[in-house]
């Protein structure tokens, strides 16, 4: 990841959601996540530089989308930091930023609530946030990361499945060890764990793929 926006510090989730969906609005692939001081923040972007950073986000500003910001640089992400600790840290720190969604009603896709939740937003959030510039669609997703076999996975895959019965990827999670994956599994339901030998699951997995 490059240099990236986040800005808001809201103690209301909803607040959260609606800068998301102004900035999808203007066609933004953003995203909000619970920070660490129990506010809700929201961020977006991949710029190659801090000045370009800086120049999108006064265009928002000048135009009243968004108002303070914070330009996040790229060693403030953990996968700076990679060769100082492990693929093993890594993984394990994507796992703890899933998990720090769980319960939210993740909701993506477009400007109304109503269209539900997203499970692939959230796993690019998640990577993200960690520093690896994942792709937003589930397709793009499966095709971007590296094959890994069921009995091989490792924390902080993402598992896929097929939940439109149109024999394609449709669904996506994020694993976090000891056959459970953590994911937004739809409309009217918050982010939450299940189990990869779920009948449900079991019987629409579509493979697996690792990022690292």
């Amino acid at each position: 990841m490059g240099y990236s926006i986040q800005m808001g510090a809201f103690s209301n989730l909803a607040n959260a959601v609606r800068l998301t969906h102004s900035l999808e609005r203007e066609g933004i692939d953003a995203y909000y996540f619970a920070h660490k001081t129990g506010l809700y923040k929201v961020r977006f972007g991949d710029f190659k530089n801090k000045e370009s950073a800086r120049s999108a986000a006064e265009r928002l500003r000048k135009r009243g989308i968004i108002k303070e910001y914070y330009i996040v640089a790229p060693n403030e992400y953990i996968l700076s930091h990679k060769r100082k600790s492990s693929e093993k840290f890594l993984r394990q720190a994507i796992v703890q930023r899933a998990r720090s969604f769980l319960g939210l009603p993740y909701r993506w896709g477009g400007s109304s609530p109503r269209e539900g939740f997203d499970c692939s937003g959230l796993a690019m959030a998640v990577y993200r946030l960690n520093g690896l510039n994942l792709p937003r669609s589930s397709n793009q997703q499966f095709n971007a990361g590296t094959p890994v076999r069921i009995d091989e996975l490792s924390k902080g895959d993402l598992v896929f499945f097929d939940t439109s019965g149109r024999e394609g990827v449709s669904h996506v999670g994020i694993y976090e060890g000891n056959g459970k994956f953590i994911h937004a599994p739809g409309r009217g339901k918050t982010i939450r764990e299940d189990f990869l030998s779920n009948k449900y699951y079991k019987n629409r997995y579509a493979g697996a793929r690792s990022y690292l």
